[in-house]
């Protein structure tokens, strides 16, 4: 109810102006953050990519960019914060508006562009949190870097974040920078993976410790595209998959006054379509590669629905926005139940 009344508030503000200032809001609250949070069940802990898991419902990245508000998103409940994406340098994005909410149909389009504060920034943000749960840092490669040195950027934010993170979660599939999406192409991809996985593998050995590494990938892909990144997945020893990032596809909105806007669309319209890749990939890969499940989650069905298709974790990000931190203990008490 607290939330409804919130969301009434902020939905009538500008949708990027709104989100700062929920965050901020949250901040506020301090311990009392605590209070809307689902609490702790050790009854939901698994282990998945080899990391122990206090529950199976994470906050998916976007929401927290630089990790401003990991202490206070950590109280509502979530078994995993992700963070990012975040690129070597600072970026603004790209130019405003580029955040669109499209309430009847319980979804947003945006266009954001990796806007961030750098890598450096971020990992400071991190060291000043109390929160030291389960953090997956997920990284990019900045907008005027060209593709063909896509990969430097991707072993310079490895290098930067191998420490402190849990987990790393490269995005190859947001549709908001130019081109990022063809290194999801087998050839590109097979490529950057080689290159990401041999510096894993030099920083494991150097740090003592190997820390897991997923790819997110887009809903927008064949049947062809995702057998490729099946076999890729496989070939390259990868820990995780996480499906999907947002849609550049409009069906079930196209008559909605945004959605000629360019950018990806998360939320409710995307649940089919994430959740079907999330049921080929785990057909094609036979458990041997965990998937996390995220795209158009706004129920605890939503969140069995996932588990259902294969995914071990799930994820909320437009959901979480819709319907507050009630779907956290929703989706939690729907996957204990499963």
């Amino acid at each position: 109810m607290l939330y409804r009344l919130a969301r009434t508030a902020l939905f009538q503000l500008d949708p990027e102006t709104a989100h700062e200032l929920a965050l901020k809001a949250m901040a506020s609250l301090g311990p009392a953050t605590a209070l809307l949070g689902a609490g702790a069940d050790r009854g939901e802990e698994r282990t998945v990519m080899g990391i122990r898991f206090p529950n199976p419902v994470g906050l998916a990245a976007g929401m927290d960019k630089n990790a401003e508000y990991l202490d206070p998103l950590a109280a509502l409940g979530f078994g995993h914060l992700e963070v990012g994406t975040v690129t070597p340098r600072p970026q603004p994005g790209n130019p405003k508006p580029r955040l669109f909410r499209l309430v009847e149909h319980e979804a947003i389009i945006n266009r954001m562009g990796f806007n961030n504060v750098g890598v450096e920034k971020l990992l400071r943000n991190v060291e000043k949190a109390s929160f030291r749960g389960v953090l997956g840092i997920n990284i990019g490669k900045n907008f005027d870097t060209p593709l063909e040195r896509a990969a430097d950027d991707y072993l310079a934010c490895l290098d930067a974040v191998y420490e402190r993170a849990t987990y790393v979660a490269v995005n190859i599939s947001s549709p908001n920078t130019k081109n990022l999406r063809d290194l999801q192409s087998k050839e590109r991809l097979d490529e950057l993976l080689a290159a990401i996985m041999a510096r894993r593998d030099a920083l494991a050995a150097r740090a003592g410790a190997v820390k897991p590494l997923a790819v997110k990938i887009a809903p927008d892909l064949d049947d062809e595209q995702l057998a490729a990144i099946a076999d890729l997945a496989l070939k390259h020893r990868i820990d995780g998959l996480i499906a999907t990032n947002t849609t550049i596809g409009r069906k079930g909105v196209e008559a909605h006054r945004h959605a000629a806007e360019a950018g990806g669309l998360s939320g409710r319209p995307v649940f089919a379509v994430s959740t079907e890749v999330l049921r080929k990939l785990s057909r094609l890969l036979g458990g041997r590669v965990p998937l996390i499940g995220v795209g158009g989650i706004l129920t605890g069905a939503d969140a069995r629905a996932k588990a259902e298709a294969g995914a071990s974790l799930v994820q909320l990000y437009t959901g979480f926005i819709y319907r507050g931190p009630d779907l956290i203990a929703e989706a939690r008490r729907a996957l204990k139940a499963a």
